[in-house]
């Protein structure tokens, strides 16, 4: 476990996920109508649990269960965009780090949640002292993920196209980040 990440919401916990554990929770979580830019909406409880085999097996990217007084409440994905996502589509540099984050889907939200939950996994990425840039490619159509990405730092670079989807390449370094979340 890392180290808790207190943010307006309250503290975090950061877990790796077990992915025959965490399945049944993930499952519910990529099958709801608000995960629908994750693209699982059709997927069976098997395919999520080997597509989380997959990431535990892969040295280039690990996921990670985000904990709010001892429950999942989002997923979060890190990958080395060298090997994994990104490759061919822009040129990595070193210290890039990759990420994908989902909110577990909720009846009561909670306003501030959401941008609680991104800073806390920026917070995460950027405790990493190799971590020199986060890059995220969030579908084009996925207005309200470019909002919270600009509100931790984010600057869009390009629009790229990835087998599955158009995306918005976006980066954010270590300094925007700590300047957007001082503002």
């Amino acid at each position: 476990m890392t180290t808790p990440t207190r943010t307006a919401i309250g503290p975090f916990d950061i877990r790796p996920l077990d992915p025959v554990e965490d399945a049944p929770l993930l499952h519910r979580w990529v099958t709801h109508p608000k995960a629908a830019f994750w693209m699982m909406q059709e997927a069976k409880l098997q395919d999520v649990e080997r597509e989380y085999m997959a990431i535990a097996a892969s040295e280039h990217h690990h996921a990670y269960l985000g904990l709010l007084d001892g429950e999942p409440v989002f997923l979060m994905e890190r990958y080395d965009p060298r090997y994994i996502e990104l490759v061919g589509l822009y040129e990595p540099e070193p210290g890039d780090v990759g990420m994908h984050f989902l909110v577990a889907p909720t009846d009561t939200p909670v306003h501030g949640f959401t941008r609680a939950v991104i800073t806390a996994v920026m917070e995460d990425l950027f405790d990493d002292p190799a971590t020199r840039r986060v890059v995220v490619e969030p579908d084009v159509g996925n207005k309200a993920v470019h909002a919270l990405n600009e509100a931790v730092g984010f600057v869009p670079e390009r629009e790229i196209q990835k087998p599955e989807k158009k995306a918005l390449l976006s980066f954010c370094t270590r300094e925007r980040f700590a300047k957007a979340v001082a503002a």
